[in-house]
């Protein structure tokens, strides 16, 4: 287990629910249970608050973590493209990770390729969200 992994985790700062909510959605992973609970608070086309509630692994914890502070005051179609790329990422041998995502790079590992699914819980929970 990487030690960066449960120090991003540990940091529950977006582990709430958001009652005032305009998009929310649930989305369970069938392989290993894992369950994701986003709340996102969008006017005018872009994010000002994100939640998230999770009975789930680490890797899946420190994902929904650093996806919620990482979304904030960010336009929903950029962030489309944000899911969009992370969605590919494990199909894709040759990718070069922008600038502005380097921070998912301890998650977005070859090496954590098992746990893709439980990685990507939150973005497909949050690209339910961002579409209701």
């Amino acid at each position: 287990m990487n030690l960066e992994i449960l120090k991003i985790a540990s940091d529950t700062t977006n582990n709430k629910k958001l009652h005032n909510c305009t998009h929310k959605s649930k989305y369970k992973n069938p392989i290993c249970g894992d369950e994701m609970e986003v709340g996102v608070k969008i006017s005018k086309d872009q994010i000002l608050d994100f939640s998230y509630w999770c009975k789930s692994c680490i890797y899946c914890q420190a994902s929904a973590s650093v996806l919620s502070k990482f979304s904030i005051n960010k336009n929903v179609n950029s962030m489309n493209k944000v899911i969009g790329f992370f969605n590919a990422f494990f199909e894709n041998n040759n990718v070069k990770f922008p600038k502005n995502l380097k921070k998912f790079k301890i998650l977005f590992s070859k090496k954590n390729l098992a746990r893709k699914d439980c990685i990507l819980l939150p973005f497909k929970a949050l690209s339910k969200a961002l579409k209701s």
